[in-house]
């Protein structure tokens, strides 16, 4: 028999070499080139552990399975962003940029074998129930999540609209799981949403950067212009990414544009292929997509020097800060909030010819004068928690740093992460903070903040500034 292992291992040792000399890569023992060297010996060992497997486990697998789980973790190991997406998983990922998928509405890696909340998304099922940025998925229904993939615990978080599932969720400060009853719903996000907060002053909110999200911005912005509510010419605006995940490049690319003058860097991008080093400007070809007319082209002149002010807080990532960072680095507006996630890689997408795909990390993005985010966020010029005792804030966000296996920030090496020590969150039980016999409620989380309400605390002081800036320029 195992003279038998040994053949079938040569066979599919050489069924690899095939495959990766086909795909330009070369054969060869010798390692002294990580890019294009294929290295025989490793290959072997897992033609070895192949057939150890198919010969002597204790079910029979499918070989599709073993090559799949291979490829899922060759890829999960490299950071926390790189996936194997399945056919349905790849979907998933095609609908989702187009706005409009079914689940439960949250932003998801994985941590320690677990999945990890990276930020839930405004107004879905998620949301609702009170799950934060940094919640640990511990069960689905009666399924411990340990040991399963993020593909297979995303498919099981997934399903049809009115139907339940129940989340078992470990937070940091809570000294018991909290078990979470969610409906799931089809999930439709409205990346962008406005309105008139006092006169002269409009809000602006971007929930995610989608296919339709740079143009959406420019009609709201359009719209905030000409509203008949309005008493008085627009005279400032907030920019609200907080909780923003993120989500394509090129939108976030055209929402700082919509701000900054034409041709401006907004970002640029660095990794070892020629296709991953690119700068991206303020400038058409950089931002549409398709036939798209210039959106940008028709709005008044003074959204590109009005008063801005910017929102963000740790579920700000990836496309939220690139268009921070831009506008920070620029002196465009003044960015107010808590620390962002720091997440700045960028992934590419490769649809493979099963109908799936890779999502690969493929490089760094730097911020115009040259900053890495990564794993460090952006730093906000004025710093506002959550509420005016500062509870909520930056130090029970889960960040880009915190996630395992996570890329490093290139321009910061030798440093190393600063522990944040956990804060003591106060526990609300159906309204009353405690029980019939005085102890807290461990199942019933507090209520996620309502942005843009009278208790928006980060909000008021934003438009506060706005109003102090008017003032001086009267001056």
């Amino acid at each position: 028999m195992r003279k038998r292992i040994q053949q079938v291992g040569l066979i599919l040792l050489g069924l690899v070499a095939g495959v990766l000399i086909s795909l330009n890569f070369s054969a060869s023992a010798q390692k002294d080139d990580v890019g294009t060297v294929l290295p025989v010996e490793e290959l072997r060992s897992f033609a070895d552990v192949f057939n150890a497997i198919k010969q002597g486990y204790v079910e029979p697998i499918e070989d599709k399975k073993l090559i799949t789980h291979a490829i899922s973790g060759m890829l999960s190991n490299l950071d926390p962003h790189s996936a194997y997406l399945d056919a349905d998983s790849f979907k998933d990922l095609q609908v989702s940029t187009q706005g409009e998928f079914g689940g439960l509405g949250i932003e998801v890696g994985m941590e320690d074998g677990f999945v990890k909340v990276i930020s839930p998304i405004e107004d879905t099922p998620a949301f609702k129930a009170g799950i934060k940025t940094g919640d640990l998925i511990i069960k689905l229904d009666d399924t411990v999540v340990k040991g399963m993939t993020l593909n297979d615990a995303v498919k099981r978080m997934r399903g049809k609209p009115k139907t339940s599932i129940v989340l078992t969720i470990a937070r940091k400060g809570e000294t018991k799981p909290l078990v979470m009853t969610i409906v799931r719903e089809k999930i439709k996000v409205q990346s962008v949403k406005s309105k008139i907060l006092e006169s002269g002053f409009g809000y602006l909110r971007v929930t995610q950067f989608q296919e339709e999200t740079a143009p959406d911005v420019a009609r709201h912005l359009d719209k905030l212009f000409k509203d008949k509510d309005n008493k008085e010419p627009l005279r400032g605006l907030v920019l609200d990414l907080r909780n923003d995940p993120g989500g394509l490049l090129h939108g976030a690319v055209g929402v700082a544009a919509t701000f900054l003058p034409a041709k401006t860097l907004v970002v640029s991008t660095d990794g070892r292929t020629n296709d991953a080093k690119h700068k991206y400007f303020a400038s058409p070809e950089d931002y549409l997509r398709g036939t798209h007319e210039d959106f940008l082209r028709n709005l008044p002149a003074s959204v590109k020097t009005m008063p801005l002010v910017v929102l963000v807080n740790g579920g700000s990532a990836s496309a939220s800060e690139i268009v921070a960072g831009a506008l920070q680095d620029h002196k465009r507006a003044v960015v107010l909030g808590t620390q962002t996630f720091g997440k700045g890689s960028v992934q590419t997408v490769l649809p493979l010819s099963n109908n799936a795909a890779i999502k690969l990390t493929t490089a760094r993005y730097y911020t115009p004068s040259g900053n890495s985010i990564q794993a460090k966020g952006i730093t906000p010029d004025i710093v506002v928690e959550e509420s005016p005792n500062g509870s909520g804030g930056t130090h029970e966000r889960l960040r880009e740093a915190d996630l395992e296996r996570h890329l490093t920030n290139d321009k910061d090496k030798g440093k190393t992460k600063e522990a944040v020590p956990p804060v003591p969150q106060t526990k609300n039980i159906k309204g009353k903070g405690k029980d019939e016999k005085g102890a807290p409620d461990e199942e019933t989380p507090p209520p996620p903040i309502e942005f843009a309400s009278k208790s928006d605390y980060q909000l008021s002081q934003a438009l506060g500034l706005l109003k102090a800036w008017q003032i001086i320029k009267q001056r």
